[in-house]
C-alpha cells in the first residue's frame, strides 16, 4: 500500500498536497528506470503555482526509488538551485512501514535555495 501510494497517480493526488490551499494539478509518471514524471502543484486561488521535473534512475518496487530531480518555482518567483538526487527507501518495521527520504543537493547554495523555497514545508504537511 506504502509503494502504491507514492508511485500511483490516482492515490499521489489525494495525500501530496503541500500545505492547506494546494491541489496537485498535474501527476504523470512513467515508472521504469529511464523514465520520467513531472509534478505540478496549483494553490487554489490560482495565483502561485510550481513543480518538479524528475527522470527515474533505479526503481526496486516495494524498495527503493532514485531520482534525479529539478525543481520549477513556476510563477512563485526566487532561486531553483540545479539538480538534486533523492532517494526513497520503503523498509517493513514492526508497526508497519518506515520510509525515509534523502535529498543530495548539488552544492550548499542549491541546498539553501530548496530550503528558502519553503518546499520542507510543503513535505512536512504533506
Amino acid at each position: 500500500m506504502v509503494w502504491r501510494a507514492f508511485t500511483e497517480p490516482a492515490i499521489l493526488t489525494r495525500w501530496m498536497l503541500g500545505p492547506s490551499g494546494w491541489t496537485m494539478s498535474v501527476c504523470e509518471m512513467d515508472l521504469r528506470e529511464g523514465g520520467a514524471f513531472r509534478w505540478r502543484w496549483c494553490k487554489a486561488d490560482g495565483m502561485a503555482e510550481f513543480g518538479f521535473s524528475v527522470t527515474f534512475q533505479d526503481v526496486q518496487p516495494n524498495r527503493l526509488l532514485r531520482h534525479a530531480e529539478v525543481f520549477d518555482l513556476g510563477n512563485m518567483g526566487g532561486e531553483t538551485g540545479g539538480e538534486a538526487h533523492v532517494t526513497v527507501t520503503s523498509t517493513e518495521v514492526s508497526a508497519g512501514t518506515e520510509v525515509v527520504t534523502r535529498m543530495t543537493c548539488a552544492s550548499a547554495e542549491d541546498r539553501e535555495a530548496a530550503v528558502s523555497s519553503g518546499m520542507t514545508d510543503g513535505m512536512e504537511a504533506s
